[in-house]
């Protein structure tokens, strides 16, 4: 079973139900599991100041909380023409090709649908990964060197 055969295979599990998956050819084994994501939703309640008269108030602001303990505060309106460009495989993520080249993907960059984005370091492996969208890189959502899970968002890209 090759690379690609087991990148489809993830993609199928993550859009179906199915929780575990195993599959043994010869002597090759894989078992892929669907991760489990806990999202929290907490209420941040501001203080309101007392009236004489009933006034109609604006409900408390939202907040997403993840289990990394992430906060998004970002804006409503602007967040829902997004895009996200997620991790195919886990592993080391690394903006530049080498140390010594130009950063693959930018805030503010221009991407087309085949653009390498990023490489990610997988059992002594560099994948390069392609833009699935065409746009502009909004923001950047891993740090270089870091190491990244499967489906975790890597970059917003604005729709052209």
């Amino acid at each position: 079973m090759d690379f690609k055969q087991i990148q489809e295979l993830i993609k199928i599990i993550n859009k179906s139900n199915i929780g575990e998956l195993s599959i043994e050819e010869n002597d090759f084994k894989i078992t892929i599991k669907q991760k489990e994501e806990i999202t929290q939703t907490v209420m941040a309640a501001s203080p309101l100041p007392v009236y004489t008269q009933p006034q109609v108030h604006n409900a408390p602001s939202m907040q997403q909380v993840t289990a990394q303990g992430n906060t998004s505060t970002e804006a409503a309106p602007k967040a829902d023409n997004l895009i996200t460009i997620k991790s195919p495989m886990i592993g080391t993520f690394y903006r530049k090709a080498s140390p010594d080249k130009p950063v693959l993907a930018d805030v503010g960059d221009e991407v087309t649908v085949g653009k390498v984005v990023c490489i990610i370091e997988a059992m002594k492996l560099f994948n390069e990964i392609e833009s699935e969208v065409s746009g502009k890189i909004v923001k950047v959502l891993v740090d270089d060197a870091s190491p990244v899970e499967y489906d975790q968002p890597l970059f917003l890209v604005e729709p052209a």
